[in-house]
């Protein structure tokens, strides 16, 4: 682990009693998190991965909470005139209060725009339709959602079937741009299982799964390539800049399954001083510079106690710096949960 020249890095106290879950509902495995304009924290979960005797007990797939914890709503499932996913992976609320869903289902190839209250508005794609990444016009299990305000547009980590980034017209859906690993093309060959580890850039084509795409305020992208153990910056235009590796040293089965950096969220501070990136198989979330990657320090190990962590997902920061954790560990309820780190100021770090 490394320390940045500052030797500062922000600190983090779990807060075990967030939140406050209604009508003795159960969450599946939740595999997602969003904040919105007014710090209402938006939680994605999976009621089909419940057990039988839990079921009666399902909350909705989509759960609205307060900072503080209090429930708000919930909604989702299946409606008229769109096909929702048959498994939920992302959840996003863009700067308009638009709410985002994807899926990582065999045949989740398209992402869904609704209101906040779950008025249907667009959907991008069709169920079961990807051609590959090629396709301009489906998906393929896409993973993440992210809206650039300052261009509107729409950028997906297309992350499970398919190896790239792809960007649409926010509005509309129209297809923009897309690309793979280092700007490259993406393609349908998988790349060699051992590059990931041997080649000393990593593999020339995502990891799968393309696990998140989050934009700067500044205009970067910054994309979790959990197969390759890496996060990758780019241009707006998909020029690729650099990249960070995450837990290299992670080799399946000692350590999980082998792959790391599931999601990234950004400090709130005006230069979004800090990126935040989820380690999965190490059970980590690592605090880096943004600009540099340098990794600055890191917190969290494997177990259900609260600030521990079983297989983590995604994770959003709120405005008042605050950051919400998901994990997805299929058999343990106790780790089908999102987690709340109060963000206690920054501190001198320790050398290393």
């Amino acid at each position: 682990m490394l320390a940045s020249a500052t030797g500062e890095a922000p600190k983090f106290r779990v807060d075990p009693a967030w939140p406050k879950i209604p009508n003795n509902w159960q969450f599946g495995q939740v595999s997602s998190v969003s904040i919105d304009a007014q710090d209402n924290v938006w939680i994605l979960q999976r009621p089909d991965t419940l057990q039988a005797d839990e079921k009666p007990r399902a909350a909705p797939p989509l759960v609205e909470f307060d900072s503080k914890g209090n429930f708000i709503q919930g909604w989702g499932g299946p409606g008229p005139g769109y096909e929702w996913p048959s498994s939920e992976h992302g959840v996003y609320v863009d700067p308009k209060g638009y709410v985002w869903i994807g899926g990582n289902g065999a045949k989740d190839n398209q992402i869904l725009k609704f209101t906040k209250a779950g008025k249907f508005i667009l959907q991008i794609g069709r169920a079961g339709q990807s051609k590959g990444n090629a396709d301009t016009q489906n998906l393929n299990r896409p993973a993440d959602t992210f809206l650039y305000a300052k261009t509107n547009e729409l950028f997906v980590a297309d992350g499970y079937g398919n190896r790239r980034v792809i960007v649409f017209a926010a509005d509309t859906g129209k297809f923009k741009r897309m690309w793979g690993a280092f700007g490259n093309v993406p393609s349908d060959n998988p790349p060699d299982p051992a590059l990931p580890d041997a080649d000393e850039k990593g593999a020339p084509q995502f990891v799968q799964p393309v696990h998140a795409a989050r934009v700067s305020n500044d205009g970067l992208v910054y994309v979790s390539d959990r197969g390759g153990k890496r996060v990758q910056v780019f241009t707006l235009g998909g020029k690729y800049l650099s990249q960070v590796f995450i837990g290299r040293e992670c080799k399946a089965p000692e350590c999980g399954n082998g792959s790391t950096a599931a999601s990234t969220a950004f400090s709130t501070d005006a230069e979004q001083r800090f990126l935040y990136v989820g380690n999965r198989s190490q059970a980590k979330v690592m605090i880096l510079d943004r600009k540099t990657l340098a990794i600055l320090d890191e917190f969290g190990k494997w177990g259900s106690a609260p600030g521990e962590f079983g297989t983590l997902h995604h994770m959003a920061a709120d405005s008042k710096g605050d950051l919400y954790v998901t994990e997805v560990t299929p058999l343990k309820p106790e780790n089908r949960r999102v987690q709340k780190f109060l963000f206690l100021g920054i501190s001198t770090t320790k050398s290393h």
